[in-house]
């Protein structure tokens, strides 16, 4: 049901006025907290905000106005965070763009929203941005984000003090931002071909972090901590990994990238977590692989941990109970639970998982470990969260309710179709586009979905990805995709055969596993050459019968290539938040996959 009031304080008219609200309380209170050297150094809610104020007066000095669009390209830090409030607070609006983006997306960007001027961080980026402006509408101006300025660029210290010379308080400037006003531009992922961009109000966001806060009350949450890890251009990490932080009063930390994750866990300690399922399931992966390594005492422990876990939950009957089963717990929690804790920081109370789906499998794995996971859904064009999974009434296997204040319904083909006050004001100048998502009120989001008795949504798939067989069955890829990636030799799969006899596949075969395998046999760990191998084929079509297992005769993959290399977001066959980008492996390896259905043997093109 809908709520006629806003979940959030009335006084909160817009993202920036929630901010300065938020300073006046909290103060010299740590803030925003970045890496310097070996250490992580905060800056407080009140330098913070001079920043913001002094930045915000630095861009009107250079011409930025209502309405104004800005780029911002830079990796997460605190002075994204700046950029961003002060961006809005000078009336303008931000354009987030990822730092993965190529000098083509670049320009289609700059060509699209003809942003005014842009901030960016390193000079390579810099270099990346001026190459696509000299074939894109002109920039006003560029602001480099680091200590110095790059070629062509202004030095953020000099944007700063020019700021501060200016007369009067940019603050002053709250009153004119309102709900209805636009916050920000932010591009969808490109998973289905060129990025359109979605106008997202400041209402919009709010409401949607009115309504994370709500279910995140159940864990009573206080001194919370997040480390902000996922790409701020992206709008899930926009919403819940910046501005639901700043609503709740938390901490922000910033990793210094994917690459030094572990690392920072330890180092920040978060409380809350934002992530995607792909790195649960490759932590998930690694946990299991040290498990298999270990000795045989070590191996039950865990098992006993993982099967009590579950017991504990519901789900199964553990295998010893009765009076050895209190001690018997309080020994897994500190050998083996208290040990995966650890691996987060040892403070984490939840952790959100959305962008794609996360399988029950890998759920149960961290719950019943001690981690526990809620899943949601969400899309850009809904600001983005639509349905979570509450922390104390949660239902393994769906995305749990609407938002308060959001109504969600099944159309048509069983469509999932969206209303309320975080949906999306429409595609930047792209009206047939916006009419075709929103209809008669509602975001129509292409998914495919249903709906419990309780209002507990589930994603079935993809309308664009759905595969109708030539025998008009439909399939989704998804389902197999999962089924393939949950076995320990494959990393990644894409599968496909649309209009055709039956499902064939690409994998990514696990790191690990090919490193083993290779030394065990005298081969290069090269997937070029084990590709071409016999014996390495067999063993990888092994996984994909053992995947099969589990699926309907028509999901079942027949045939499968083997990647050249994995999908990544650097060679764009992974968007930012780690989904496939089907169109792209399509375009990559459309010869190899259609060989697989006319009996050419390419690389691991073997029946199952």
């Amino acid at each position: 049901m809908q709520s006629d009031q806003p979940i959030y304080p009335a006084q909160w008219t817009s993202l920036p006025a929630m901010f300065f609200d938020q300073a006046e309380r909290f103060g010299d209170r740590p803030l925003l907290w970045a890496k310097r050297g070996d250490a992580y150094e905060p800056l407080s809610w009140r330098e913070t905000a001079d920043e913001v104020r002094a930045l915000a007066q630095g861009l009107t000095a250079l011409g930025v106005a209502p309405g104004d669009r800005v780029l911002l390209l830079a990796e997460n830090r605190p002075r994204w965070t700046i950029a961003d409030l002060a961006i809005m607070l000078a009336g303008a609006i931000t354009v987030p763009a990822y730092t993965t983006y190529t000098a083509d997306d670049l320009r289609h960007l700059l060509a699209d929203c003809q942003p005014r001027g842009a901030l960016v961080s390193t000079a390579s980026l810099t270099e990346r941005l001026l190459a696509a402006a000299a074939q894109a509408p002109p920039l006003a101006f560029v602001a480099s984000l680091e200590s110095g300025s790059g070629r062509g660029s202004r030095s953020w210290q000099a944007l700063a003090e020019e700021g501060r010379r200016q007369p009067g308080d940019p603050a002053a400037a709250l009153a004119a931002l309102g709900p209805d006003r636009t916050a920000c531009i932010i591009y969808t992922s490109g998973t289905g071909g060129r990025p359109k961009g979605v106008m997202q109000s400041h209402g919009g966001i709010l409401h949607d972090c009115g309504g994370a806060a709500r279910m995140l009350r159940e864990i009573d949450p206080q001194d919370e901590r997040f480390l902000s890890f996922l790409p701020l251009s992206h709008a899930y990490e926009h919403t819940c990994g910046l501005y639901l932080p700043l609503a709740m009063g938390a901490e922000i930390f910033y990793a210094e990238g994917l690459q030094h994750l572990a690392a920072n866990l330890l180092e920040a300690r978060p409380t809350l977590m934002i992530s995607v399922p792909r790195l649960l399931e490759v932590t998930r992966q690694r946990i299991l692989g040290q498990v298999a390594r270990a000795d045989r005492f070590r191996r039950w422990l865990f098992q006993t941990a993982l099967d009590r876990g579950r017991a504990a939950r519901g789900r199964t009957r553990g295998p010893i109970a009765g009076l050895l089963g209190w001690p018997l717990d309080r020994i897994l929690d500190r050998l083996v639970r208290a040990r995966i804790r650890a691996r987060f920081g040892g403070r984490l109370k939840l952790i959100v998982s959305g962008g794609a789906p996360l399988g029950t499998e890998v759920w149960s794995f961290f719950d019943a470990l001690g981690i526990p996971i809620r899943e949601g859904y969400g899309l850009t064009e809904a600001s983005p969260v639509v349905t979570c999974n509450p922390f104390r009434k949660v239902k393994p296997g769906t995305l749990g309710p609407p938002f308060d204040g959001v109504e969600v319904r099944i159309g048509d083909e069983r469509e999932v179709m969206v209303r309320g006050p975080t949906v999306m004001q429409g595609y930047w100048g792209n009206d047939a586009a916006t009419r075709n998502a929103l209809r008669d009120g509602w975001l129509h989001t292409g998914d495919i979905g249903t709906l419990d008795d309780d209002g507990y949504l589930t994603i079935v798939d993809r309308l664009s990805d759905m595969i109708v067989l030539d025998g008009g069955d439909n399939v989704s890829p998804q389902r197999a995709e999962a089924a393939l990636t949950r076995q320990p030799e494959i990393a990644q799969a894409m599968v496909y055969g649309d209009r055709r006899p039956y499902l064939v596949a690409v994998l990514v075969p696990e790191p690990d596993h090919v490193r083993q395998w290779a030394k065990q046999n005298g081969r290069r760990p090269s997937l070029t050459d084990l590709a071409a191998d016999p014996a390495f084929v067999k063993q990888m079509m092994a996984a994909v019968g053992r995947a099969n297992d589990g699926l309907a005769a028509p999901e079942r993959v027949r045939r499968c290539t083997i990647a050249e290399e994995p999908f990544t977001i650097e060679n764009k066959e992974l968007s930012a938040t780690l989904k496939v980008r089907r169109h792209r492996l399509t375009d990559r390896y459309g010869t190899a996959l259609a060989g697989l259905y006319h009996g050419r043997s390419g690389a691991a093109a073997n029946d199952t």
